[in-house]
């Protein structure tokens, strides 16, 4: 049902389910459905949201889950709700502000925190309601549990966000001061309208510039795009949708669920870590759990195309596991969840799961891997050496980086996954003359790597601001390589995300790369490897180089980069080893 006959129906129906669907239910337990479509929830100032309400026949109060969509209810299906109304839950699902049914204008993420605590209230105060209510979704479906949840609305009992981001400067729009080009503009556009919007030329659509009129000069008019471009600092813009630094008003179990690929591994691991040491109340902390397998943004399922297989152990009925953690937090019921360790891992090499006490782990031996060569690094074929001994001499690599001719995005923490989220084979990337690589001898022992990755690097530009990018990669024996991580530092936020200040050309400066994290076991024979460059394009908007005001520059300049790597420069990879 769409427009206003929409918004004002309201259809109370009974559905028995094994009439819908006899073959696929038959060894399931018959169940009548109650189904209350398009009830418009009126939030704080009116605005009135389409809601969607699957509750068992039999009459009683139940737990409630909910589901908060910015793709449309329809989502939230027969099929969806019968998962939960079998099991004794009513089931809940809501389009949010301005998106399909529901009223008021869209705009990303700031009404979902009042409308968020409004919905949870008014759905733990419904004749049909326990009291306690549990939410489930993956990104942005995951951003509506946690961007409320500092106002701690007494009925939200647990959460249980997937593929989550956490900042949302950081985990969605920027990362190391770079525009999140390909998943921003992408998501940007396809959000543009009330409805999804679709029949972009993306390809042409990356390259154009300046980033601030791109919504125009493709014939749309869309302020949050113009918004991330205005604000390419963390400024009060972001400070609104930070749910990291709102931590300690958070007071509510969360089983938290992303991949190794993921675009948002980040936030993931944020929000189980900083919840785990900071939330509001012990019950809270106690209360996290944290699941992570190799996976992109599609968690739980094969990456389609994706260069390595890690078997039929990757794949994970998050249904199961999410009907569980709601047995235990919204009925009570003495099930073991929380029994078992808080961290379960998907270790890549050896593709098996392995229960951990803690993230990052305890054991962790953080071994620095230090640049070395005789100056002639680039490419696979160069010279470029990792060895865990400290430079002692001299020594320095140089490249050209031009932003019309940028290293092209192989493989990632990917958004969207159609550009090859996940691992994909290095050899085309390796081969370019803008590309330094450094590679271990091969490994004379299987060597386990999990948890977060930096890469320390000192390097000097022609250009008054520029980026640098850095790539863990797995060199299998047959020469064939493979990403495991990956960051990006704009030049002019290497010191504060908040305070952007250009470099001197020339003039060697310390860069970190955030590279997130991984677990990956380099089995013997393998050779560990790091790439470095200054593009990774389109996961990252390219640097012209102009050291101009962002979002502005047509303009491109190409840069003269030069790495230091030597006693007094020691640029480096810190690796988290765990000990086997």
């Amino acid at each position: 049902m769409t427009g206003n006959f929409a918004r004002t129906a309201r259809v109370l129906w009974t559905v028995s389910l094994l009439s819908l669907s006899p073959v696929s239910l038959a060894a399931e337990p018959a169940s009548d459905i109650v189904v209350e479509m398009n009830v418009m929830v009126p939030m704080r100032d009116g605005t009135r949201l389409s809601t969607d309400i699957y509750r068992p026949a039999k009459p009683g109060r139940y737990p409630v889950i909910l589901f908060r969509d910015a793709y449309g209810n329809g989502s939230g299906s027969i099929a969806s709700a019968r998962k939960w109304t079998d099991h004794g839950y009513v089931y809940v699902s809501q389009d949010v502000r301005g998106r399909y049914d529901s009223e008021g204008s869209y705009y990303p993420y700031v009404y979902e925190i009042n409308d968020g605590y409004d919905t949870q209230q008014w759905a733990g105060a419904q004749s049909w309601s326990s009291g306690k209510v549990g939410m489930i979704g993956e990104s942005y479906r995951a951003a509506v549990q946690w961007l409320p949840a500092h106002l701690r609305a007494p009925s939200l009992t647990a959460i249980a966000p997937r593929v989550t981001p956490y900042n949302y400067y950081k985990d969605v729009v920027y990362s190391g001061g770079a525009l999140l080009l390909a998943s921003r503009l992408d998501w940007a556009f396809y959000m543009s309208g009330r409805t999804a919007q679709s029949g972009f030329d993306w390809d042409k659509m990356r390259l154009h510039l300046p980033l601030k009129t791109m919504d125009q000069a493709f014939g749309y008019n869309t302020q949050h795009w113009r918004d991330w471009i205005a604000h390419p600092s963390y400024d009060s813009y972001w400070k609104v949708f930070d749910v990291e630094a709102r931590v300690n008003d958070i007071d509510v179990p969360s089983f938290n669920m992303g991949g190794w690929y993921d675009a948002f591994l980040r936030g993931t691991l944020a929000s189980y870590t900083s919840m785990s040491k900071g939330a509001y109340s012990d019950r809270a902390r106690r209360g996290q759990k944290l699941l992570v397998g190799p996976w992109n943004h599609f968690a739980g399922r094969p990456m389609n195309g994706a260069a390595l297989d890690f078997g039929p152990d990757a794949q994970v009925d998050f249904n199961a596991l999410e009907r569980r953690w709601y047995d235990h937090w919204l009925k009570g019921e003495d099930n073991g969840v929380m029994q078992e360790a808080p961290v379960r891992i998907f270790v890549m090499g050896e593709n098996r799961w392995r229960d951990e006490q803690e993230w990052p782990l305890a054991r962790t031996r953080y071994t620095k891997y230090y640049l070395q060569s005789a100056g002639k690094a680039n490419t696979a074929s160069g010279d470029g050496q990792l060895v865990t001994k400290a430079p002692s001499g001299g020594g320095t690599n140089t490249y050209i980086y031009d932003p019309a001719n940028p290293v092209p995005t192989k493989g990632g923490n990917l958004l969207p996954v159609s550009l090859g989220a996940g691992p994909a084979e290095q050899g085309e990337v390796s081969r370019r003359d803008d590309v330094l690589v450094f590679t271990t001898a091969p490994l004379t022992q299987d060597t386990e790597v999990t948890g977060n990755i930096s890469v320390t690097l000192y390097a000097a530009s022609s250009a008054p601001d520029t980026d640098f990018t850095a790539k863990l990669v797995d060199v299998h024996p047959d020469g064939k390589a493979y990403n495991l991580a990956d960051g990006v530092i704009r030049a002019r936020y290497r010191e504060s995300l908040e305070r952007p200040a250009l470099i001197e050309p020339g003039k060697v400066y310390e860069y970190k790369i955030d590279l997130w994290a991984t677990s990956n076991v380099f089995k013997k024979g393998h050779q560990i490897r790091v790439d470095l460059s200054s593009s990774n394009f389109p996961k990252y908007d390219r640097n012209p180089n102009t050291g101009h005001k962002f979002g502005e520059d047509a303009e491109l300049r190409t840069a003269t980069q030069t790495i230091h790597h030597s006693r007094q420069y020691p640029s480096h990879i810190t690796l988290p080893v765990i000990p086997r």
